[in-house]
């Protein structure tokens, strides 16, 4: 307000004052909405009509009367709008509950969606216990590898296809994971049994499981990442026929007591004799994975004596036993991230 003010420039402006409050107060539709109108036209330091009183000063002297009476209607106008408006939000809820359907306490609740394990960590896991029942411990190693762990000291010569770079995964970028050498993503689980055996002496008896890459066309059974698990038992005195103890157990445990293994003759650079594995199950044969002997020349990489120690290895494909397990014909369906593939599991 400026130094002067006639009376009916006050009144004009207190009106329209009293017409703003009484809209704010009317169309408050929250507790919170309320308490900002209210702060803003009746705030105690700050408030619109607080400065309305102030300006009566403003006012000659001989119209202060009028402008007062005026002032004081214009003030209980916007206190019983303030008031009518609490009074309409705080029984506001109670006729909602007279008004809408009643609270059944025997009604079943809207249900929170939990998640659950991947099909894929749930047959991880389920290996690890069996095996963990036959006295294998679980090992575990980098899945950015050098060659000397990934080739080399598994008895793979640097000429042998298996080393070619349209067969694996190198990496221009893996020097600080591999020591400055020439780095890839393991194609094999076989990497951990060798860095496990440069650790620790004989007798060693572990699994090791997780992801391994080959640059393979995905299709209904192969796909560039995939999970292997590997068995290796090193002792003094191992034979083929524990080999085969170990997988026949494995089999029954995981798919069934009518479960049959068969052993076909193979060859590997890591194991000598070489066989391929084949359950019988459900009325057929299935490759599950490769096995055979551990070859003196990966004892001698490792620092063992091959005079002494022997022992056997095992490779299955998770996503293969997984696949027989559930039925399932195309191993691309475990990485379509389909919720509704994955919640039957």
């Amino acid at each position: 307000m400026g130094k002067s003010m006639a009376l009916a420039d006050f009144t004009k402006q207190l009106d329209a004052l009293a017409t703003e409050a009484v809209r704010a107060f009317d169309s408050a539709a929250t507790a919170e909405a309320l308490e900002g109108a209210r702060v803003e036209f009746l705030g105690a330091k700050q408030g619109r009509l607080k400065a309305a009183q102030k300006g009566m000063g403003t006012i000659d002297k001989s119209d202060r009367p009028a402008a007062g009476k005026r002032f004081n209607e214009v003030k209980e106008q916007i206190e019983s709008a303030f008031k009518a408006a609490s009074e309409r939000l705080a029984a506001a809820p109670v006729a909602a509950v007279k008004q809408g359907p009643q609270f059944d306490p025997t009604v079943p609740g809207t249900p929170f969606r939990i998640g659950r394990l991947h099909p894929i960590t749930q047959t991880v896991e389920e290996l690890k216990d069996i095996m963990g029942r036959l006295g294998f411990s679980v090992a575990d190693g980098p899945e950015v590898e050098d060659e000397w762990h990934n080739f080399e000291a598994l008895n793979i010569p640097r000429e042998h296809p298996a080393r070619d770079p349209l067969d694996n995964f190198y990496l221009a970028t893996a020097a600080a994971a591999t020591g400055g050498k020439t780095g890839l993503l393991r194609s094999q689980t076989s990497t951990v049994q060798i860095r496990v055996m440069e650790q620790a002496p004989p007798p060693v008896r572990i699994i090791c499981l997780g992801r391994v890459y080959r640059p393979d066309t995905a299709d209904a059974t192969h796909y560039p990442m995939f999970h292997q698990m590997e068995g290796l038992l090193i002792d003094t005195q191992v034979t083929m026929a524990d080999l085969k103890s170990v997988l026949r157990l494995f089999a029954t445990s995981y798919l069934g007591r009518d479960v049959h293994i068969r052993f076909r003759p193979s060859f590997f650079p890591f194991t000598e004799p070489s066989v391929e594995a084949d359950f019988h199950w459900d009325g057929q044969w299935i490759e599950f994975g490769g096995a055979g002997m551990v070859d003196p020349n990966v004892l001698k990489a490792v620092g063992y004596d091959p005079e002494k120690y022997i022992g056997f290895a095992f490779g299955l494909g998770v996503e293969r036993l997984c696949m027989r397990r559930h039925g399932i014909t195309d191993i691309r369906e475990f990485y379509k991230n389909d919720v509704r593939f994955l919640h039957q599991f």
